[in-house]
């Protein structure tokens, strides 16, 4: 079967060899295992299950989050001469009832749906009929309660593996952390399949954040250097998606905003220009860019910042995909926080589920407090080691340093002592000699730790420990209660094999 898959990809799809990752899931496919694929954005993960659905003799269903992403994806395949059917409610009843019969007649080898459409007891029997082989899962991080993107429609899709026992249920996604893939893995197939996980390395792009001061400016100064390319601006409110858009145009910049509040048929033009135009700033909040597949983006912007890194990580992705260089700009200040912790607290779910976020929003602003290599502390939150990567902002212009190799000790002592079990802001509280109810409750007052911080202010311990979670020195249990731990290259500083030196940081106002 490798035989018949590499000759697929030679004359279904042009290219002349599979690229890393690929062979390896394409063979599992085509041997029935289950299978959760972690590849990042423009790895190539779309015939991974393609070429198994052709080459199999029973049908294959791809369920997607997005119908726009549905009709680009079928017709992409058409194009390459591949028939693939798509069902969903954007559709005329005419229509969907075509391509469900070019499905049963064997005129088509593929079906895209929704999960809300597949999820029906009608249509689950309708295709009991037709014995699918292959369920294909796309963006399956939404499917698990660990992951920042949950929906509550995806994690129906776990009944998938005990209605139709014969086939073989495979997901993919750009991004999830371990304890997001283990949990997926579960949902989908119970763990009896294999994790790909395929590396987050985008060494194309070029990584940068800086603390926001007049962002407008920064930002201007930013996309200087990319005249004439495209690129996409995030902004978290759709009022500042049109202030931003309005003020580049007016500057010169070809910008136009794109968010959720817009009449369809304005966001379709938008796209459409942004898809066939050059040149052209999509200002945007995050309801633009799942599948969006332009591989000319030059650079993405962050005007605010994200919630978690994976958001980060999916959002830059959209960046460079043709393998060209891009850049990404990350601006953020302290009032990000406060607002996202605001969203988090107001956002419903349980106590774990906000724990878990308000863990991944601390990851996020350690990454860009950073004073070492960017890239490499990106990597490390999602489990991958890297050397310095020598093209992001802090390896092309490195910040200056201080020795903090006794106050990290300070630090891991603390952990210590406390049990492994807190956060930050307790951590910070110990070492300070604060006097809280939480740290009497605790009797952490009588730690050997208790006040040996205390000549460092608060905000010099914050950028401490956010700087030694970018550095992977220490961890943030993300499937726990957010509490610190160790890393065996913390060990080694508390061992004293090692030093720990952060960026010098700038007084408080005022002082």
């Amino acid at each position: 079967m490798s035989d018949a898959a590499q000759r697929i990809l030679n004359d279904v799809f042009g290219f002349p060899a599979f690229r890393p990752g690929q062979e390896e899931i394409v063979d599992a496919l085509l041997a029935g295992e289950n299978l959760l694929a972690v590849m990042p954005t423009g790895a190539g993960k779309s015939l991974c299950y393609q070429i198994p659905a052709i080459l199999s003799d029973r049908p294959t269903v791809v369920v997607s989050p997005l119908v726009a992403l549905i009709d680009d994806q079928v017709a992409g395949l058409a194009a390459h001469g591949v028939a693939a059917a798509r069902i969903h409610s954007n559709r005329p009843r005419d229509d969907n009832v075509a391509d469900w019969r070019r499905l049963a007649g064997g005129d088509a080898k593929l079906v895209y749906m929704s999960p809300e459409r597949l999820m029906t007891d009608r249509m689950l029997s309708a295709l009991a009929a037709l014995r699918p082989g292959l369920f294909v899962i796309d963006e399956a991080h939404c499917v698990s309660k660990w992951g920042v993107a949950f929906r509550p429609d995806y994690a129906q899709l776990s009944i998938l593996a005990e209605r139709f026992p014969d086939a073989t249920v495979a997901g993919f996604t750009a991004t999830a952390d371990k304890a997001t893939r283990n949990d997926v893995a579960d949902q989908l197939f119970r763990g009896r399949g294999r994790i790909f996980l395929r590396g987050f390395d985008r060494p194309n792009l070029r990584l940068a954040a800086q603390p926001r001061a007049n962002g407008l400016a920064q930002l201007r100064a930013f996309i200087d250097g990319h005249a004439g390319e495209s690129g996409v601006i995030y902004c978290l409110s759709r009022k500042s998606t049109e202030k931003t858009a309005a003020a580049l145009a007016a500057d010169g910049v070809k910008a136009i905003a794109y968010h959720a509040g817009m009449e369809p048929e304005a966001r379709r033009a938008a796209q459409d220009r942004f898809m066939t135009e050059d040149g052209v700033a999509m200002v945007a909040t995050v309801a633009f860019g799942m599948g969006i597949d332009k591989p000319d983006i030059r650079y993405v912007a962050h005007l605010d910042l994200p919630g978690s890194p994976e958001a980060y990580y999916q959002e830059i992705g959209r960046a460079g995909r043709d393998g060209g260089p891009a850049e990404t700009l990350l601006l953020y200040g302290a009032e990000d926080v406060v607002l996202r912790r605001r969203m988090i607290d107001d956002g419903g779910g349980d106590d774990d589920h906000r724990r878990r976020e308000h863990a991944r929003l601390d990851a996020l602003f350690a990454f860009a407090e950073a004073s070492g290599c960017r890239r490499r502390a990106l990597l490390a939150y999602f489990d991958e080691d890297s050397l310095d990567c020598g093209n992001c902002d802090n390896c092309l212009d490195p910040p200056r340093m201080e020795d903090a190799t006794l106050e990290l000790r300070l630090l891991l002592q603390a952990m210590r002592e406390t049990g492994g079990l807190f956060g930050k802001a307790h951590l910070i509280d110990v070492l300070r000699g604060a006097d809280t109810e939480k740290i009497r409750a605790k009797g952490h007052e009588r730690v050997d730790a208790y006040g040996a911080g205390a000549a460092r202010p608060k905000r010099w311990w914050m950028g401490l420990v956010n700087q030694a979670l970018a550095d992977g020195r220490v961890v943030v249990a993300i499937d726990g209660y957010g509490g610190l731990s160790a890393t065996p290259r913390g060990d080694a500083v508390a061992r004293g094999d090692d030093v720990f030196r952060i960026r010098l940081q700038a007084p408080a106002p005022g002082k």
